[in-house]
């Protein structure tokens, strides 16, 4: 943290510590180099783990969050307070913990779904409930943080947002603990595709949101499934005859934004087993091939038959497959390919040397 605190300008270096006093001085310290900074402690709230995990009373944890929140105010009047577990904690508990921090000088009251535990209509419940009993909550801002366990990390934080939330913790890629934290990227986008619904503005960048995917990708080694939304490789790819034809006639069909927005070039028309003869003929068009009706239901077949074997279907093998129909195979020096179209292991070499 004080690395990142003396090197990087701009944001806020937020420090997370637990409510004990040795780790609040010590994110102090780290942070002191920072011209904005922000202290973030916490400490479970619910029955489980003041039983199970901290062995602790109530008494004793309500004691300790607003001793760490007076502590953590001696270096910055920037004070985030969460209540670990929240959403599992007895309400009227919870109520006592956030009241007495706001006294105290916190400025951000987190509420997290730790364990990924809650569904939406339990979240918005929830924070309409705290936001209405606690007295003092005027005074600061409440974020919501929710695990994806069940799935629902994005839709419970939207849920928040709508109950008076006005601080969302995410991630890039939805990356966290076990299944993940909320998406960064479908809360942002979602709110800008549905601001009929969803009418809040994040000022977030959307255009960088693609390349700091892939940025992040690079540094963890750790790959975007497929079909992940919005960052995922084939969340712009269209394969389907059906979905190709209406997208090369007016892209709103099958799209609800524009690849552009998030940073992705171009939507991708995915040359496979089930596209269509107009996707190929406008594949390769754009190479620069121009077919005849007979050649484009021969190139059409040929398309089908190799993507059943290796699913898709590359510029490269598309036009090795256009120069086999046209009898224009170039020929290696050390070996020929015939001209038939037989399910053979020369031909899965498209797109591999031919």
């Amino acid at each position: 943290m004080r690395l990142v605190a003396t090197t990087v300008q701009g944001p806020v270096i937020a420090a997370l510590a637990r409510c004990h006093p040795a780790d609040i001085d010590r994110a102090g310290w780290a942070l002191s180099p920072a011209p904005r900074r922000r202290i973030h402690t916490f400490i479970a709230t619910s029955d489980l783990h003041l039983e199970r995990k901290l062995r602790m009373t109530k008494e004793k944890c309500l004691e300790a969050a607003v001793a760490a929140v007076r502590q953590a105010r001696q270096y910055t009047d920037d004070v985030q307070f969460s209540a670990e577990d929240a959403t599992r904690s007895d309400m009227d508990f919870l109520c006592r913990v956030v009241e007495a921090v706001i006294a105290a000088g916190c400025t951000t009251v987190n509420l997290p779904d730790t364990v990924g535990f809650a569904v939406p209509h339990e979240i918005a419940t929830f924070f309409t409930a705290i936001l209405t009993r606690v007295p003092n909550a005027s005074q600061a801002t409440f974020s919501t943080h929710c695990h994806d366990d069940l799935g629902l990390a994005v839709a419970n934080t939207l849920a928040a947002v709508t109950a008076g939330a006005r601080q969302v913790e995410c991630t890039i890629n939805g990356v966290g603990e076990r299944a993940g934290n909320a998406s960064l990227e479908e809360i942002v986008m979602a709110t800008r595709v549905r601001a009929d619904s969803l009418p809040y503005d994040t000022a977030v960048n959307t255009r960088e949101i693609f390349p700091t995917s892939q940025l992040l990708s690079a540094l963890t080694g750790e790959n975007v499934q497929a079909n992940k939304a919005i960052v995922g490789r084939n969340a712009f790819a269209h394969e389907a005859g059906i979905h190709q034809d209406g997208m090369l006639k007016d892209r709103r069909t099958y799209e609800i934004m524009r690849p552009e927005e998030v940073g992705v070039p171009q939507a991708t028309l995915v040359l496979g087993k089930h596209s269509g003869r107009h996707a190929v003929q406008r594949r390769c068009e754009q190479l620069g091939i121009t077919l005849e009706r007979q050649e484009l239901d021969q190139v059409y077949k040929a398309v089908v038959a190799h993507a059943d074997r290796e699913k898709t279907v590359s510029d490269r093998d598309l036009s090795a497959i256009v120069a086999r129909v046209r009898g224009e195979v170039r020929r290696p020096a050390s070996a020929s390919i015939g001209h038939d179209f037989s399910t053979t292991p020369a031909e899965s070499g498209y797109g591999h040397g031919v």
